[in-house]
């Protein structure tokens, strides 16, 4: 067993038995459901909420702050244990300003612990690919060093590509102007969106109707994966309430990478991604080309 604990935040988007089985430790996220505060833990039924936010209800998220980190962290320093913690992408949150005082207050408390804190450069079910790479590492031995100077190697290889059919969320969150959303929605139009090096959601292409895009999804896999046709690494999809959306992104990528038949994972995108992405929209993630400036 390794003397560190391993530790992100609920924004992996990982079920809490994954979490529980690969012993890494989640601190939550909050949302707010039509003025209703909620953990971010995977206990509000998920189905549930994007209905809620299917029939119009309001939401909004606030991210870990300062003394949950230090509750979150304390214990198992206290036990001896040196942390390192990923959080969700600097790009989206500012969650990891948060973190850093908190690690920066607890190591006065304990000068002889490590602490590592870590910008993960990565959402959703990226963010849980890259931890799920991360605890392998660590289950293969790796101390917290070495481990600490493979996250900062790696994590930009998590490739993140996603897509949605329904443009509200986007326009609502200022990712799309709504003249752009008015005629977005009238055409059809599905925007192609990763995430880039700094870890910011960009979009990346405009596509007409719901099939081009989940072919143009499926087709920068098979230009960005480690091997092309041949890969054969970890591949995760994320949906919110649109699994057939999904099921046919997964079609399309084992056409083109016959080495993903049967292997690809579909996890729910959670409460805190799913408040600012709402329902209909589907992510890809997977290891390969790594994300460049010039990207």
């Amino acid at each position: 067993m390794s003397d560190y604990v391993l530790s992100c935040c609920s924004t992996a988007d990982l079920t809490k038995e994954q979490f529980e089985k690969r012993d890494i430790k989640v601190v939550s996220f909050h949302f707010e459901l039509d003025g209703k505060q909620y953990l971010d833990d995977g206990e509000y039924p998920i189905s549930d909420f994007y209905k809620a936010m299917a029939d119009g209800a309001m939401t909004k998220t606030s991210q870990v702050n300062t003394e949950e980190y230090m509750n979150h962290f304390r214990p198992f320093l206290e036990e001896g244990k040196d942390i390192i913690h990923l959080t969700l992408s600097s790009g989206i949150s500012g969650s990891i300003n948060s973190a850093n005082i908190a690690a920066d207050t607890l190591r006065e408390e304990f000068p002889d612990r490590k602490i590592y804190i870590i910008d993960s450069r990565a959402a959703s079910s990226g963010y849980g690919l890259l931890m799920h790479e991360i605890a392998d590492k660590r289950d293969e031995g790796l101390g917290i060093d070495e481990l600490k100077d493979y996250i900062l190697e790696t994590r930009l290889k998590i490739n993140h590509w996603f897509f949605t059919t329904d443009l509200t969320y986007l326009v609502r969150g200022g990712r799309v102007s709504k003249a752009a959303g008015f005629f977005g929605g009238a055409l059809k139009i599905c925007p192609l969106l990763h995430v880039d090096y700094a870890g910011r959601l960009i979009p990346k292409a405009k596509l007409r109707g719901k099939s081009a895009v989940i072919k143009a999804c499926a087709k920068k896999m098979l230009e960005c994966a480690d091997g092309g046709a041949s890969y054969n690494g970890r591949c995760y999809i994320s949906q919110s309430a649109c699994m057939e959306d999904a099921n046919m992104l997964i079609e399309e990528v084992e056409k083109l990478i016959p080495t993903m038949k049967g292997k690809i994972q579909i996890y729910d995108i959670g409460t805190t991604i799913g408040s600012h992405t709402g329902p209909g929209t589907v992510a890809l993630f997977f290891i390969g080309k790594e994300r460049t400036e010039n990207d």
